[in-house]
Order: structure tokens, then sequence, then C-alpha cells
């Protein structure tokens, strides 16, 4: 296959420019760049099938540059409904260099700041030297401006599209960038950049965009949908990226093995085999997770994450760290408790149960455990040595209720 057709197998390339940009693809040596606002201070995985399409070109011969938007993270990209929340100067630079650094650790792409360009821009030159280029009725016309004259957009907002275009003709005129890569969501901004451009400076450039990533609701993979998962391990560990991948739909999986991984078109179609033989062993929801660890964390990471899966499912809670227990429970409530108490009073205490007399019914039962040991005394006394590196104490009571105490 050529680099076009593998883009379009995997499903990856939803509009171009112009018919001339496959050959270019195919070719290589074009100078793109993709970019982002710095709304945060990670990546999540909605960024990363982004890039790794910037690795598939920069291994293909193309050469990647990443713009963070220290200056357009300031204003916001319209969203289709209402008003973004403004962000303060600071919290913008603080996202910058932390995004930056991240990007650069995983990607080794070059990382540019669109604040150093547009800063010194005074409003006058901002006018002439790029609104005269732009006709009020060609951005009324872009999809997402139009979304929002209904409920109202704002002339911060409205301006973005030129800022964005202005980004691509800065970086074509110092750089030698000929392509953008984006989102399908970004379309209009992309081609007003290519407008001005050609208006500008009679020069032809390119572009292509992604379908935006999904998850099996439809929402995308993002901050502003609530359900992020970050590049950053201290936000996102292993483990939870690993729980996500494992368990997503069978009808998703072999999507995103071919957008997340770098597998082969044959090694992806086996796993498509598999995953219709056999749903149950989820070989391919391992592959898609293994990948994913690896590439972000590395192979140690991905071991950890698989470690602490079997050992959550075999309950070996003293085989872990005080640092795994976080990785397992750091989103749930975690009750801070006293040692060398009773069992019954401790996980009446702790909330496990209602009453001293339902902990007594449960415990009767054999439906609670410590650390993953069935408690069978009423008279046990929960002393330090349960502790598991001296911090966290593991109480479940029936097959999937964990409560998680701290001295």
């Amino acid at each position: 296959m050529t680099l076009f057709e593998e883009l379009k197998w995997r499903g990856i390339i939803k509009d171009i420019s112009s018919p001339e940009l496959e050959e270019k693809l195919n070719n290589g040596g074009m100078t793109f760049y993709i970019g982002t606002d710095p709304t945060a201070d990670s990546m999540h995985v909605g960024h990363l099938s982004t890039f790794l399409i910037s690795k598939r070109l920069k291994d293909a011969g193309h050469h990647p540059i990443l713009l963070v938007g220290g200056a357009t993270g300031m204003i916001g990209d319209p969203r289709p409904t209402t008003e973004r929340a403004m962000i303060s100067k600071e919290q913008v630079e603080h996202n910058f260099k932390a995004m930056k650094k991240q990007a650069e650790e995983i990607f080794g792409f070059e990382v540019v700041n669109n604040y150093d360009w547009i800063k010194d821009i005074n409003i006058i030159d901002f006018l002439r030297d790029y609104g005269k280029f732009f006709n009020i009725n060609y951005m009324l016309d872009k999809d997402i401006i139009r979304r929002r004259l209904d409920s109202g957009i704002t002339y911060t907002e409205f301006s973005y599209m030129i800022l964005q275009a202005l980004d691509f003709k800065h970086l074509h005129d110092t750089k030698g960038v000929t392509l953008q890569c984006a989102g399908s969501d970004q379309w209009g901004n992309i081609t007003a950049g290519i407008d001005l451009i050609r208006k500008s400076t009679g020069d032809e450039v390119y572009a292509f965009t992604m379908p935006l990533v999904t998850d099996s609701q439809g929402k995308k993979f993002g901050k502003s949908e609530g359900n992020a998962l970050w590049l950053d391990k201290n936000k996102t560990s292993s483990y939870k990226l690993y729980q996500f991948f494992i368990n997503v739909e069978d009808s998703m999986v072999i999507d995103y093995l071919k957008i997340y991984t770098f597998l082969s078109k044959e090694e992806i179609e086996e796993y498509e085999r598999k995953n219709n033989e056999h749903p149950e062993l989820r070989e391919a929801h391992k592959a898609l997770a293994r990948e994913i660890i690896t590439f972000l964390h590395g192979k140690e990471e991905y071991e950890k994450a698989v470690k602490l899966t079997e050992n959550l499912f075999n309950n070996k809670f003293n085989e872990m760290s005080k640092e795994d227990i976080v990785d397992l429970f750091g989103n749930q409530d975690i009750k801070n408790v006293e040692s060398n108490v009773n069992i019954v009073d401790f996980i009446t205490n702790m909330e496990v149960v209602k009453s001293k007399r339902e902990a007594r019914e449960f415990i009767g039962n054999g439906a609670i455990s410590i650390n993953g040991n069935k408690v069978e005394d009423i008279d046990l006394i929960v002393t330090d040595d349960m502790f598991i590196d001296d911090t966290y104490i593991v109480v479940k009571k029936g097959k999937k209720n964990y409560f998680i105490g701290k001295k």
C-alpha cells in the first residue's frame, strides 16, 4: 500500500483540500504542522490519534511541527454550543510548558508557540495585513460559525478563524510549511488558512482532516466531554489506560487498532479474525492496550498494568505497594481509619456496612475480606501489620465492592 492508501484503510483521512495531495503524501518531503491549544497541562487520548498520524507521516519522509497555541489558547476555538471559559495567561503559559515537554518526550517533534509571533501584532496591522483578506460572508458560511449564530457568538471567538489562518501563513513563510493536518471539526479554519496564503502570496498549500475518534456512545475523547484519558501517567495511570482499552466494545476495538497502533494490516486482520471467532479471549483488546501503553510509557509500565490487573482479579493485595493501591483506587473515597480496632467496629466506622448487626451478618456469611483474605472471626483485631506499606488497607464486601482505609 502507498501511504495514502494506508491512511485511508486505517480510516484516518476524511477530507483533503486537493486531489494533488495524494501524490504529494506518497512522495514524502512535505513540512506539515498539527496544532492544539494548551487548555490543560497534558495531552489526552484524543490528541494521541492526531499525533500518531504525524509520526506516520514523519516515518514516510515528511517533517512534522507541533504548534501549541499559547495565543489562540487565550481566545478559545468556537464550540458548537456555548462560549469557552477564558483561562488566565499564567495558566496558559504553564500548560504550554507542560505540553511542550510532553510532546518532545513522547514524539520528538519540533514544538512552536503561536504566542511568539502573534503577541507583537498590533490591531491596525492585524486588520490591514490579515483582516482585509477575509470576507464576512465567507466566515459566516463556515459550519461551526453558522451553528452558533442563533445562540450567539462573540467577536473574540469569531476572530479565532483568522488567528489559525495567520498561523498557517506564518509557518509557511518562515518554515516552509505546505500542509496542515487536523480533526474534521477544524476544516473551516484550515481552509481559511489555505485561502489566506493563496490570496496573499499566490502559493498553493494543502490540508487534510481526520475523523474525530469517539467512544462507543459517539462522544469524542476530550477534556470537554468529561471522559479524558490523559497521556501524563500521573493524571491517568497505565493501569487505568489498560482497563479502558481492555474493556472497549468489540465493535470498536479493530477501528482503534487501526488508528492507535502501528501494527500491520495483516496483524490487525488476524486480530479481527480472532475477535470474531473468540471474543471472550479479548486478544485484540489486549494488543490495543499493549501497543498504546508501551508506546506512551514503555514496556515496564505495560507489564505493571497487567500485573496489577491480575493481582486485583486474584485478590493479591499483599503483593502490592501503596503506589499500586493509589493506581487502582485513587479516584474513590479513601477513609481515614485507626488500627487495633475490632473488625466489626472497623468496617462499621469505614461505612462498609450500615450497622454492627449488619457487619456481623456479612462476616458470618463470608462476604468480608481484608486485603484479599476472607474474614471468618468476628473477634479479629485489625492491627498495624495488616496495612499495605503501613498505609492502606483494602476491605472487600461481596464480589465487587471495595473500600479503602488509610491510617
